[in-house]
């Protein structure tokens, strides 16, 4: 396991400057709420991709954050590093490659019935992150490196991931890891769970729901076992996600449960990297981890409350306001 401490992973936390490795995409989703994309006369455009996703969110809400991607040579590479700005996302370490490679595109829908997400990724740009790449960045600004799964399904990104794992260890910054399992970029589910496996040791904060776990521990039902194991094996936070049941995190020894914020969702896709972004941030200002793993689940109810997915993660205003309005999570 990644050897940090707890007082080291929360002191790189607390930099609140995060290098964040993986995809950026362009969303469009389906306008207005409810309808089917089939049926849709008019999309709104805006940025997607859980990477891109999670530094965005992470901007939003007072952080820093540099993304290390590639995004194709074009009109919707381009499009995505205009939007990254627009976050105020760093943008130094995006390239842009040539050829038949193309920036991730999804399709979607505001709607939970009959929801539908189109993803195009034949030939994704983001698998072409470098080992280059990641000897280029100059880590010297940032207090955490933050990577999710997607990273990892493809070469030569998954060879450049671990790379970078392997500098942040070097540079003694923590390693957050968002399992982040997305079944139809892997070759095959035990390649998968392989290198997924091998990533949560490299990491000292793992973040996944209960499927994700289970499919890291190899069974059904064997996924709370995994992340108490992984906790207990080193890693100084663990976060097991259990959707409208909540989460249970595994933190210097103990176990702390918390439920969720209920609102009328208006979609379904989101949660998860708004999730990370809240939780980050609020760790990054000091924030107890309970309170941070409260205000990271907020952010997720916020977004799925709203079309789009980094359009509709909250800034520090709104998340306040929020918590101000709303009657409170739900028990556990």
């Amino acid at each position: 396991m990644a050897g940090l401490s707890p007082d080291a992973v929360r002191a790189g936390i607390e930099n609140r400057a995060f290098v964040i490795l993986g995809r950026a995409g362009m969303d469009l989703f389906a306008h207005p709420p409810g309808t089917s994309s089939e049926e849709a006369e008019e999309f709104h455009s805006g940025l997607g991709g859980s990477s891109a996703n999670i530094a965005a969110g992470l901007c939003k809400l007072g952080a820093k954050a540099a993304l290390v991607t590639s995004v194709s040579d074009d009109a919707v590479g381009r499009f995505c590093l205009n939007q990254l700005k627009r976050y105020g996302v760093e943008t130094r370490y995006v390239s842009a490659v040539r050829g038949e490679f193309r920036t991730s595109l999804a399709i979607y829908e505001s709607r939970n019935e009959g929801f539908q997400n189109v993803i195009y990724r034949n030939g994704a740009a983001d698998f072409q992150m470098t080992e280059a790449d990641i000897a280029a960045l100059d880590l010297t600004p940032f207090g955490a490196m933050v990577a999710t799964g997607t990273c990892l399904a493809a070469e030569p990104s998954r060879a450049a991931t671990f790379a970078g794992f392997a500098r942040a260890a070097a540079e003694g910054l923590p390693v957050i890891f968002d399992i982040d399992y997305r079944p139809y970029s892997w070759p095959s589910p035990e390649v998968a769970a392989e290198v997924l496996s091998r990533a949560g040791a490299a990491s000292d904060v793992i973040i996944g729901n209960d499927e994700e776990f289970d499919f890291m521990a190899g069974a059904p039902g064997q996924g709370l076992a995994k992340a108490r194991a992984l906790a207990a094996e080193g890693a100084a936070i663990v976060v097991y996600k259990m959707g409208a049941g909540g989460a249970i995190t595994f933190a210097e020894g103990a176990e702390i449960r918390t439920g969720i914020f209920p609102v009328e969702a208006l979609k379904p896709v989101g949660a998860g990297d708004s999730f990370m972004a809240g939780l980050l941030a609020s760790l990054g200002e000091g924030r107890d981890l309970r309170d941070a793993i409260l205000r990271g689940s907020a952010c997720a109810a916020i977004v799925v409350s709203k079309p789009g997915c980094a359009p509709a993660m909250p800034d520090s205003d709104q998340l306040a306001a929020f918590l101000a309005d709303h009657p409170g999570p739900t028990e556990v």
